[in-house]
């Protein structure tokens, strides 16, 4: 049974939950969060409930693709994606959304993967992947805390 790896991260923005939510499915954002480009799919806007996106880029000097599936998608609160193709042996990502009643939003999010190539992969996933996987969570925060809490959302949202 292969290693499963599970990392969480939390932030709080202060804006509306909705702006939270739809700026964490814009592709455009996550595009410059991954640094991939979507290629197959959905290639742009805002992904939604059964949507696909293939991501190709390049990760450690080498090619890579990641295929996600949108399979659960309850807005304003959560959405999850999962790998439908790609390096790893498993990886899903859920996306929560919790308006704290104070103008603030609290973004929690966990993401769950494995490795294939049994023991080899299980190091190359705790030494490499997960403080990687680690950091593009944090900046990942940080970008869209930057973006939902000044007037930079409405190049990415026309109207909310």
């Amino acid at each position: 049974m292969a290693r499963m790896f599970v990392l969480r991260d939390k932030t709080l923005v202060r804006a509306p939950i909705e702006r939270c939510f739809l700026l964490s499915t814009n592709l455009e954002i996550v595009e410059r969060e991954l640094r991939m480009h979507p290629v197959r799919g959905r290639t742009s806007g805002l992904v939604e409930d059964g949507d696909t996106v293939r991501w190709e880029g390049w990760q450690f000097g080498l090619p890579q693709f990641h295929e996600s599936l949108i399979e659960a998608f309850h807005l304003p609160v959560f959405f999850r994606d999962r790998m439908i193709a790609g390096r790893f042996a498993s990886f899903e990502h859920d996306h929560h959304f919790a308006d704290q009643g104070d103008g603030t939003v609290l973004l929690r999010d966990e993401i769950r993967f494995s490795m294939p190539l049994g023991w080899p992969g299980a190091l190359v996933g705790k030494w490499v992947l997960e403080p990687h996987i680690r950091g593009l969570m944090q900046r990942r925060f940080r970008l869209l805390k930057r973006i939902s809490e000044t007037e930079e959302w409405q190049r990415y949202l026309a109207s909310e």
